[in-house]
């Protein structure tokens, strides 16, 4: 065992280790050096547990450190069934620490809210063990509450009035001011990291791409990245080519309908029915690529699944065109209305400091002047050798939010008109080996559109998924929704909620 903090451990996105030489600190060296690494300007992009020997747990943290380009993965032993709470002094850990009770019941002792997040049985019987300490108990319909005068309850959900996922939001407020957001979620639920134990087979690129239905892409291109390090295959350009051009047309059509739906969301019906339509179009270059409106099929173990050739490159050029003509002209529409503007300047703020405190990342990061995007940090595939500049604002409210949008869709469009107009040479495809290398450890990061997603696999001594630990950005955002609603008029919800576009399905694994 080493107290030291392994930097030489350390890897890139898309990078695999052997797992057999990492250092096991003690609990007091990992807490430090996460800690460390937070207060430095990193960020916790995973943590989870995983059987170790006898009754011990192995607490895994993979720690961004953005400004290096590198990864830190640290692990310890826990002791018993329990360990101390990183919540109170590092706020990033506190719906990790939820999540692993949950799982494991493995108790962070001292935890402030040590309430479940997805509701589901525990993945083992035997480890569970009585709450103690000063960590509260906290069932599944427990709510904060905040006492005074006047101040009422307003609950919504997890049955909406409209075809959205399912999600509880309890509202704490005074009159209409939000004094507290709680929000629970877990309605979909599906045991998703369970099943990839014991894999990869045949299902399983299946299920990273439904994981979030509006992010197959995304999270197919991070598992696939997840599968080439630990087999250390790297693709041909032309397939890098192919995966980013996809990538970038999965982030135009999401954050195109999420400004139609911005603008819907304060009545301002001209821009909602182009964006809508204009979505469409997009995802229709999607599906002229593959057959499938949201890109799946594209992406596979070793490279594409489809090829780009000259003539489907002009069409998609062609159509590249007149939806960036048609989306400057709805969108401008929104920049020059007094009453929009009204309602998007100062709504759902939050400052700088505390996204950095909580960890945001994606547009809703970037909307408070932060430069967090993985491209640019943890450059993989193509992105290597194609920087795509990082698009901010300084504001962190509505208005923010939807101005990095508006920036990303031209900046993608520039992206995706460049390669299409220099498509390199290379196969579609590179050969995978039947199985996987024993013992590895393999992190991929990818920057979905709504921020990053995480992947990390550890193997067994037969080369299977020990561990397939996966982080949607949602993970990461939305406690700062529940933060955005603070002092809100209550009304200001629909707006806010939109603004973040959090995935539901894509929390609840």
């Amino acid at each position: 065992m080493s107290d030291s903090v392994p930097e030489q451990f350390s890897l890139s996105s898309g990078q695999a280790k052997d797992i057999r030489n990492a250092p096991v600190l003690s609990m007091e060296a990992f807490q430090d050096a996460v800690i460390h690494s937070v207060e430095e300007g990193g960020r916790i992009a995973a943590m989870f547990a995983q059987p170790a020997h006898g009754r011990c747990m192995r607490l895994w943290a993979m720690l961004s450190q953005d400004s290096r380009s590198r990864i830190l993965p640290l692990c310890t032993d826990t002791e018993k069934d329990s360990f101390p709470s990183l919540t109170p002094l590092c706020t990033q850990a506190h719906w990790f620490e939820r999540e692993i009770h949950e799982q494991w019941h493995l108790l962070p002792k001292g935890h402030p809210w040590l309430k479940p997040i997805r509701f589901h049985a525990p993945y083992v019987q035997n480890l569970q063990q009585p709450l103690a300490g000063n960590t509260p108990e906290i069932g599944a319909a427990d709510f904060f509450r905040v006492e005074g005068e006047e101040v009422h309850e307003v609950a919504v959900g997890p049955v909406h009035a409209g075809i959205i996922e399912p999600g509880h939001f309890r509202f704490q407020c005074h009159g209409e001011e939000v004094l507290h957001l709680e929000i629970s979620l877990g309605y979909q639920h599906r045991g998703v990291e369970r099943r990839l134990t014991g894999g990869p087979d045949n299902r399983t690129i299946h299920y990273m791409e439904t994981l979030s239905g509006d992010t197959s892409i995304g999270h197919a291109t991070a598992y696939c990245q997840t599968l080439e390090a630990l087999s250390d295959i790297r693709i041909s350009a032309r397939a890098q080519v192919v995966r980013g051009i996809a990538l970038e047309l999965e982030r135009i059509a999401n954050h195109t309908g999420d400004m139609g739906a911005l603008a819907g969301d304060v009545g301002f019906l001209p821009t909602l029915s182009y964006c809508g339509r204009i979505r469409g179009d997009i995802l229709n270059m999607t599906g002229l690529i593959c057959g499938n409106r949201f890109g799946r099929g594209i992406i596979r173990p070793g490279g594409v699944g489809f090829d780009i050739d000259a003539e489907m490159a002009k069409a998609l050029l062609d159509r590249l065109d007149t939806a960036e003509k048609d989306l400057t002209v709805a969108i401008n529409l929104l920049w020059k209305t007094s009453s929009v503007m009204a309602r998007f300047e100062g709504t759902g703020a939050i400052s700088r400091e505390m996204a950095e405190l909580m960890g945001l990342v994606g547009p809703a990061a970037r909307a408070c002047g932060i430069e967090r995007d993985v491209r640019k940090d943890m450059p993989e595939g193509i992105f290597r050798f194609t920087q795509i500049p990082v698009s901010t604002w300084n504001t962190g409210d509505v208005l923010g939010r939807a101005h990095v949008r508006w920036l990303e869709i031209q900046r993608s469009i520039a992206f995706i008109r460049e390669q299409l107009q220099n498509l390199p040479e290379g196969r579609l495809q590179s050969a995978l080996p039947p199985l996987l290398p024993p013992d590895r450890l393999a992190v991929s990061l990818v920057e979905g559109w709504r921020g990053e997603i995480c992947h990390v696999a550890l193997t067994d001594s037969q080369g299977h998924f020990a561990t397939y630990k996966i982080v949607d950005p949602s993970f990461h955002n939305w406690f700062g929704l529940a933060f955005a609603l603070r002092n809100q008029q209550i009304s200001d919800f629909p707006l806010c909620n939109k603004s973040f576009n959090l995935s539901y399905c894509g929390h609840d694994l």
